[in-house]
């Protein structure tokens, strides 16, 4: 039998990703957790709202790349705090969409300043063509992520389904 690989965190991509993300997400939600009484997840289905206003749950899922459930308690403590409102599709009355209500709206004016501030100081560590080569670096392993995944399921658990 073969020996079993290592695995050195410190050096391991997905890990040194993950370490990254909770770090920024953790200085970020310092920005709004304490002050607004925001959790990460409320920030996050704001923040995609602020962006495009209009999308249902499972779009804000789809586009924060968060678990469905995890947008659905966001939403629902975000309706409660009267910060987004849910009304019916013009197009399809099946589905709803959500959008910022006059609160959430200030709320978001108010935050994104202070994201935007956080990101400059974060960046401001590198030169500009650092910035483009990381652009384009996160956007290819974003892209490449979303096509392996299918085949990482199948691989670690062929079984489930």
């Amino acid at each position: 039998m073969p020996p079993t690989p290592s695995l050195q965190l410190d050096r391991f991509v997905p890990y040194r990703l993950s370490v990254l993300a909770n770090l920024v997400s953790s200085a970020i939600s310092g920005a709004y957790a304490e002050r607004y009484s925001l959790s990460i997840p409320e920030w996050r289905v704001i923040a995609a709202l602020g962006e495009q206003p209009g999308m249902s749950a499972a779009d804000v899922a789809a586009r924060t790349a968060m678990d469905k459930v995890a947008v659905s308690r966001a939403v629902a403590a975000l309706l409660r705090a009267r910060r987004i409102v849910r009304t019916q599709s013009r197009r399809d009355r099946r589905r709803s969409v959500l959008r910022l209500s006059r609160t959430g709206a200030a709320l978001y004016a108010r935050v994104v300043p202070q994201v935007l501030e956080y990101e400059a100081a974060l960046l401001g560590v590198l030169g500009r063509d650092e910035r483009r080569a990381l652009d384009r670096l996160l956007e290819k392993l974003t892209r490449r992520a979303g096509e392996l995944t299918p085949c990482i399921i199948a691989r670690l658990a062929p079984n489930a389904r």
